[in-house]
């Protein structure tokens, strides 16, 4: 389908901020809207089998970061500073540092690809500018490295900004190893949301469905991220961390 226009967005403003609500500041407490479907808990979106291996991994140093705000993707650095303290500070290999970025509310927005960041138009509805454009971003900033892909970097010293230990993008972050989770409550919200603000005729299914269809490579689907946050602090014994 066709980007939806600019001007159609805007010519919504009302009743699309309204709605952003479920974007944003709505979707942190992770309501459930009155109206959603029984699928909602149908175990038949998410992979249990990769959660639970998630659950089990034996890495030493195991961290969780509770995500809800993008704020330009601040906690992305955040990660980066976890992975480059705990493997350059304190000595622990690679393999055996384990993070997980529970990413809900706002930034479930940023496990999507740039098919629905443009559709949908998402850097114009939560104010985010793309670096290269200065215009509303209309693909995901935060995923792709600025060094390619695969990255090549021009150095392999720590203190060289171009190095691997300076690359905050999700991309750069799951070669990492870290692992973003998906929240499948917030998609719900955020599809009602979409379909209020577009005035689509698209059921909030069909909604979820594309949204799901188009999240980014390795982002793992949970049923619901508060759960999950709970059975990793609980079962998966991860640090928590919330920014």
């Amino acid at each position: 389908m066709d980007s939806i226009s600019r001007r159609s967005f805007f010519g919504q403003a009302t009743a699309g901020l309204a709605a952003l609500a479920a974007l944003g500041t709505a979707v942190n407490a992770e309501a459930a809207p009155a109206s959603l479907p029984p699928f909602l808990y149908t175990p038949v979106d998410w992979k249990m089998a990769e959660f639970n291996q998630l659950l089990k991994h034996p890495a030493r140093a195991k961290q969780l970061y509770d995500v809800v705000g993008i704020n330009n993707g601040a906690f992305l650095a955040h990660i980066k500073n976890s992975l480059d303290g705990l493997q350059l500070g304190f000595g622990i290999p690679a393999d055996q540092i384990k993070i997980v970025s529970a990413t809900h509310g706002p930034s479930n927005l940023l496990n999507f690809d740039d098919y629905i960041w443009e559709k949908y138009q998402i850097g114009a509805g939560l104010k985010i500018d793309d670096p290269k454009t200065g215009k509303p971003a209309t693909r995901n900033i935060f995923y792709e490295s600025p060094h390619g892909n695969p990255p090549v970097y021009a150095s392999k010293d720590p203190n060289n900004p171009a190095s691997l230990y300076h690359d905050t993008s999700i991309q750069a972050l799951q070669r990492r190893g870290v692992q973003f989770l998906s929240c499948h409550l917030a998609t719900e919200s955020q599809a009602l949301a979409l379909i209020h603000i577009h005035k689509l005729t698209l059921t909030q299914q069909e909604v979820v469905k594309e949204l799901q269809k188009h999240i980014l490579p390795g982002v793992l689907i949970v049923p619901s991220m508060v759960a999950a946050i709970a059975m990793l602090q609980n079962e998966g014994n991860f640090a928590y961390t919330t920014i």
